[in-house]
């Protein structure tokens, strides 16, 4: 009883530090910049407002680069963007609900978002693309090859699955839960934790840090949670075999977020596509990594 006493103490203390403390800045030694410096802006899909960045020579062929949950456009791809601007025209959204997208309320489907990005294409006027889809962003890149094949010249997927969630399904859902209600009360600790693993897995660089920080404290835990809902229920193993068009599936083997068996089930479920194996690397190897992703890119996109 001594223990849980302490406990509650604990999170009362915490409580009201959150309530009435000030907010603390995290200060880093290094000068601080931004990882992105492109401009970006909005367009309307439907009602609601998404935005995008672009990069590289419009006429060049197009790349889309679709990112995961957690992490917005900018944040996931900064590491590789101005490589591939060199060769394609890049364009980066931020999907609904992150980054500097409109917040929309109510449930969504993995299917939602790529009813978004296909809307966002015509609006810039990118009628094909190579589409890279990275963690959750892979889900959203098969969605859009099977509702709008017309988008999609050829899809990378990348740290990603066909069923992300197999195994312990209660268990997730719980812990879903669990963190909404956290981050409900305070979204600091959980954006100054998240942004100091990046820092020691050196997928930020020192002089971005306060740049990630800022934008992972952009984030709505309702909405933020509702899209991981979507991610516990998507399932395309029974279709995605059958998509007609050029695959590349990249594993990093070690991944710790998406199961490295549940990504050898989706290359298996493409046995056409072009496998990449990142031997050794964690989810954020997209960031730690940069090289590796922009030669396979290059290499699946000519």
């Amino acid at each position: 009883m001594g223990v849980l006493r302490w406990a509650g103490y604990g999170v009362a203390g915490w409580l009201a530090w959150r309530i009435f403390g000030p907010e603390i800045v995290p200060n880093f030694p290094e000068r601080q910049t931004s990882g992105l410096p492109i401009p970006g802006r909005t367009v309307m899909v439907g009602e609601n407002e998404l935005f995008v960045r672009e990069a590289g020579d419009p006429a060049a062929p197009t790349l889309v680069l679709i990112h995961g949950w957690n992490l917005e456009g900018a944040m996931t791809f900064h590491r590789i963007i101005p490589d591939l601007a060199e060769h394609y025209r890049v364009i980066v959204p931020d999907l609904r609900n992150h980054g500097r997208s409109e917040w929309v309320r109510g449930r969504l489907e993995v299917a939602d978002l790529a009813d978004d990005v296909a809307c966002l294409l015509d609006a810039v006027d990118a009628p094909r693309a190579t589409v890279l889809g990275y963690s959750m962003g892979g889900m959203v890149t098969q969605e859009l090859a099977r509702r709008h094949p017309r988008h999609v010249d050829g899809m990378i997927l990348a740290a990603t699955a066909a069923r992300p969630i197999a195994r312990m399904r209660p268990l997730a859902r719980g812990l879903f839960w669990l963190g909404r209600s956290g981050l409900r009360i305070s979204n600091r600790e959980a954006a100054r934790v998240t942004g100091e693993l990046l820092h020691r897995g050196e997928a930020v660089l020192p002089q971005h840090r306060l740049w990630m920080h800022q934008a992972l404290l952009r984030r709505d835990p309702d909405l933020y949670y509702e899209i991981g809902a979507a991610v516990w229920r998507f399932d395309s193993r029974s279709w995605v075999g059958r998509l007609p068009l050029r695959k590349m599936v990249i594993i990093p083997t070690e991944d710790q977020v998406v199961p490295p068996s549940a990504q050898y089930e989706l290359a298996g479920l493409l046995p056409d596509a072009d496998l990449v194996e990142v031997v050794g690397g964690h989810h954020e190897t997209v960031l730690n990594r940069p090289e590796e992703f922009v030669s396979a890119i290059r290499r699946f996109a000519g």
